[in-house]
Order: C-alpha cells, then structure tokens, then sequence
C-alpha cells in the first residue's frame, strides 16, 4: 500500500545544518511582528502555531500572514482551533491560497463553540492536501525534531483508519520483535509561539499548559515569539530555572500586549467568547465573512488597532477580571 506522502524532511542531518547558522550570541531580536512576518515566513514555508485550542494562540503573528498574503504555507493542525479558522480565511476568499498542506490531527471543531463553517469549506474544496495523525502522533512528531532524530516509535495509531491516512511505517523492534509505529521527525520552517515574558534576546517563559510548545520550539528552524510583556533580561536571571525556551532557539521576540485574544492566556485574560461566536455565525455567509475579514483584519493597521474595533481596553478589562476571578475560584 503506497503512504501519503509527508510535507516535510525529517532527516536530522539537514536540520542541524539549518540549525548551525542559528547565532550564539546575545542578539537583540526584538522587532515588529510585521517585520517578523515578512523576514521569517516567506511563501511556501511549512508553519506551526504554539498553544492549544484557544489557549495561548500566537493571534497577532496569524493576522499578519493574512495581511501580507502569504501563499502555499503548509501547517502542523495540531490542537488547533481559531489558528487554523484563520489562515483558512486566506483561502476561498479571492485572495490567494495561505494554506496548500495540512498535517492533520485536530482542526476545524472549536470545542464548545461549533465548527467552523470556512474551515469546512477550505478542507471540503479540494485544493488542500492533507494527511492525518493521532493528536498523539503529530505531538511524537515535534518530540522526535527536537531530540534531533528522524523518527521515533509509538503504538499509536496502529490497526486504525488514521494510520493508513497517515506516512507512518511500521518497524519490527530490534530488540524486542514487537511491531511498532515509526513517526517521522517534523521539522518546521518556522514556528510561532506567545508567552507571559520573554527578553529581548529570546529567553521565554510562561504559564499554565505547555502542550508541545517546549519541543516545537527546539524542533523549528526559525522560530518567532511573542509576548505579553519584555521584561529586563536581568530579570530572566534571577530565576534561570523558570526559563523554558532558551534563547538559543529564538529568531525574532514582538512584544504584544493581549497577543492571544481573543484566545485565552493563563492568569492574563480569559477568551472572549462572545467574539469567538461571532467568528464561527459570520463564516456562514461568504459576502458576510469577507466584509467581517475587511473590517477586522485586511482594514486594520496592526493588532492593537483590532483590539479597538474589538472593544478596546474596556473589554479587555472584562476579560482580564474574568480570569482573575476564575483564579481566585480555583
């Protein structure tokens, strides 16, 4: 039986000679997340998206891609929620094509919210290849990147439909005889990830759930953050320990306040949910959704400038409180 085919090189060999041009040094990386955008993701990359459903989304640096048009991006849909509704706003809307390949093991479902009606249509059109992976899987994926290997074995996924529509192989252990998954290693061209702080050297910590963040972050050959807030890089050593992407691993660092809404941020914010719903009732009527698009990002400025048409700083006051006092239930 012939597998689908896999969208990225897992050899580790050519990683670590991407790897190896990453500076050393100390660099002062901070920048725009235009600027970031147009230098790191050029057309045709293979992109990942940090966080979790709705959880800690790297929003700004998404609504960039579509401002800037990019084209033919292949993308990690892993636990991706709102990312992935909005680089399908790039498709189907006589804009081009953001997205052209998908590694699939969570998208189109915003968990509570519904399903999102472009996402449907983007995938149901035909224009996008995609193959599929357990939630699991795609996770090993990152893991194995990240130890620098090109694969790593699993029992995931084997006598299921999802491994036959995945490139997975299987292998005998050498040590064992036992029948195993090999998950190939993903390496992305770039990935983006937001946290609570980061220096202007890349050093980044945050809280609350990590998902596959800590590994993608190793495992992407350019990799941009953005933050709630820099803060003072003496700051990051005073607690060293608390540092959970180093540097070492980090091209670009844009700090934007609120960068996930309307997504959550542990301790930071809650999601707007009423937004949320918005997104997911407006996609029903293409003229509506590209009017919505115009209004909201193509005919916006920047982030903050959505942020105001979104409610400004007295909505975003809203739901700071809500999440402070969900914490204080906790």
């Amino acid at each position: 039986m012939e597998r689908p085919p896999l969208f990225t090189e897992p050899s580790s060999d050519a990683a670590r000679q991407a790897f190896a041009l990453k500076p050393r040094a100390l660099i002062d990386k901070a920048m725009t997340v235009a600027e970031a955008v147009e230098r790191f993701i050029p057309d045709g990359s293979y992109f990942c998206s940090g966080g979790f459903g709705v959880n800690r989304i790297p929003t700004a640096i998404l609504h960039e891609i579509l401002r800037q048009q990019k084209q033919n991006l292949g993308f990690a849909g892993h636990t991706s929620t709102h990312d992935f509704e909005l680089l399908c706003a790039g498709n189907l809307t006589g804009r081009g094509q953001t997205l052209s390949r998908v590694d699939i093991s969570y998208v189109v479902g915003l968990e509570a919210y519904g399903l999102s009606p472009q996402s449907r249509r983007v995938l149901q059109s035909g224009t996008v290849q995609t193959v599929e992976w357990s939630n699991y899987a795609l996770a090993l994926r990152f893991t194995a990147a990240s130890m620098g290997v090109p694969f790593v074995p699993t029992r995931s996924m084997q006598g299921t439909d999802t491994f036959n529509h995945s490139p997975a192989q299987v292998i005998v252990c050498p040590f064992t005889g036992e029948m195993l998954a090999a998950v190939p290693a993903l390496y992305p061209d770039v990935a983006a990830i937001h946290v609570h702080e980061a220096d202007r050297f890349g050093n980044c910590r945050f809280r609350g759930t990590s998902v596959s963040d800590i590994e993608l972050a190793r495992a992407a050959k350019r990799l941009i953050i953005t933050c709630e807030r820099v803060v003072p890089h003496e700051v990051m050593r005073r607690e060293p320990h608390t540092t959970q992407i180093p540097f070492l691993c980090v091209d670009a660092v844009c700090e934007v306040p609120y960068g996930s809404y309307p997504g959550n941020m542990p301790g930071e914010y809650a999601s707007d949910d009423v937004h949320l719903r918005n997104w997911l009732q407006v996609e029903q009527d293409p003229v509506a959704y590209e009017a919505f698009l115009q209004a909201h990002i193509h005919g916006v400025k920047d982030f903050n400038d959505y942020l105001e048409r979104c409610g400004g700083l007295k909505r975003l006051q809203q739901l700071r409180q809500r999440e402070v006092l969900v914490g204080e239930a906790v």
